[in-house]
């Protein structure tokens, strides 16, 4: 058997159509998927007088050779295997015989190939969370063992006010877990089982389809043939939330490698996860991080490049649904590589509290003393102009604002007084800000010891 339609045709596909047209060199990735739909699929052709039990016995046990061979490394690929359905259906044939011919009654590979892809979907959201988690786990642990570290927070790349290490770190753990949230949705989008739609109009042979899903680990039926074999949401929902969790990534690797640079210098990058320059000795790159960000951009364009495939098709399934795969393939790829690499990055990662303490100017403080007048009385638009003033005295000076003396500030504001000397200070503003999500210390061991709970 060289290939699963031909009957019709007087001639030969050309060689250059074979090569156009033929998907193996991608979808045997689906391999095990593909024989354990076929086992499912005998076993429903026995409930309907299709298959004997002794055939389906025997079917099953030369899908379990073809699988063997997969397992193995020993499965040969054939000129005539255009794709995973031929490639087994053709040896298990080989191996048991016409029999195994009767394997493909009242299905066709449109509602096999979606069958497989969701099953492999499936698997593969729970490797992505699994890595994900690890991840997450890091960033935790990190924030738990450096959450006193103070450092300036910065808006539009400027100072803003002092934050704690544990506090910025935890930034990009909360964004991990809306996309932990994002993938159980692309889980679920995939979790109905279209075998049983066959071409389009659904199967000549009564199958209980409800039998299939469950013994696939498939939650529910698809409930319309039509759209069961042309719906591609669950990938172009992977490819979302693969790009999403890039950008987060993205994100976070942008901000180390500014940390690591030598004008911030807040952090160092562990020799195990740098490179180094082939003309100057004394470099050390944050190449995994610049790949990590790069890598972003792959996987919006993998979204971008199906979901312009699937704009324009017109019913039930069409050729161009062949395009799924290789994108979604390889964001995953991308994805369980990146992940691990960032999580080991975020283990070996080592900070420099002397390079942020350096950082922590003043200025960082100027919210707390318009905060300080509102405490008497001042309303905050006002006590923000007042603060401004006192911001363009101090550089128009050169005196810091902790140091300008009362009489400085009182001829700006009478509402100053001899305790503002005392309620202004890095550690002070951060531990003004005790509320749920903020960076005072209480605040930051509540939020570590709920992200813990999260994780669990």
């Amino acid at each position: 058997m060289s290939k699963l339609w031909g009957g019709r045709f007087a001639k030969e596909a050309h060689d250059l159509l074979r090569q156009f047209n033929d998907s193996i060199d991608f979808d045997q990735r689906l391999w095990s998927e593909d024989i354990e739909g076929s086992m499912a699929w005998a076993r429903g052709l026995v409930g309907v007088g299709v298959l004997t039990a002794t055939e389906a016995n025997t079917i099953v046990r030369g899908l379990e050779m073809v699988s063997a061979e997969w397992e193995s490394g020993t499965f040969t690929i054939q000129p005539g295997d255009e794709d995973i359905h031929t490639a087994n259906e053709r040896r298990l044939i080989e191996l048991i015989g016409d029999v195994g011919g009767k394997l493909h009654t009242g299905r066709s590979r449109n509602d096999q190939v979606a069958t497989d892809f969701r099953l492999w979907t499936k698997r593969a959201v729970d490797q992505v969370q699994l890595e994900l988690h690890q991840l997450q786990t890091a960033l935790v642990d990190h924030a738990e063992q450096h959450m006193d570290v103070m450092l300036p927070g910065y808006t539009h790349l400027q100072h803003a006010q002092p934050v704690l290490w544990g506090h910025w770190l935890l930034a990009h753990f909360w964004p991990l877990e809306r996309d932990q949230k994002r993938w159980d949705a692309v889980r679920d989008s995939a979790d109905s089982c279209p075998l049983g739609s066959a071409a389009l109009a659904g199967s000549a042979f009564p199958v209980n389809r409800e039998a299939l899903a469950a013994r696939l680990g498939f939650s529910r039926i698809t409930p319309n043939s039509l759209d069961a074999v042309s719906d591609r949401d669950f990938s172009a929902d992977f490819l979302y939330a693969a790009a999403i969790t890039g950008l987060h990534l993205s994100r976070l690797s942008e901000q180390l490698i500014l940390f690591s640079s030598q004008e911030f210098g807040f952090v160092r990058l562990d020799d195990t996860f740098s490179t180094g320059s082939s003309i100057m000795p004394q470099k050390k790159n944050p190449d995994t991080l610049e790949l990590t960000r790069g890598k972003s951009g792959r996987l919006v364009g993998l979204l971008v490049g199906l979901m312009t495939t699937l704009k324009g098709l017109p019913s039930t399934y069409d050729k161009d649904l062949q395009e799924d795969k290789e994108g979604v393939f390889n964001a995953f790829d991308t994805l369980t590589i990146v992940l691990p690499v960032m999580t080991g990055v975020i283990n070996t990662l080592k900070l420099q509290p002397e390079r942020m303490a350096a950082q922590l100017e003043p200025g960082l403080i100027a919210t707390d003393m318009a905060d300080y007048l509102v405490k008497k009385g001042l309303p905050f638009r006002q006590a923000h102009h007042i603060v401004g003033e006192i911001v363009q005295l101090s550089e128009t000076s050169g005196v810091p604002i902790t140091e300008l003396s009362l009489t400085q500030l009182q001829a700006i504001s009478l509402l100053f007084e001899p305790d503002v000397v005392e309620a202004f200070s890095i550690a002070g503003s951060l531990a003004a800000r005790d509320v749920v999500g903020g960076t005072a210390p209480n605040a930051v061991r509540e939020q570590i010891a709920f992200a813990r709970q999260v994780l669990r």
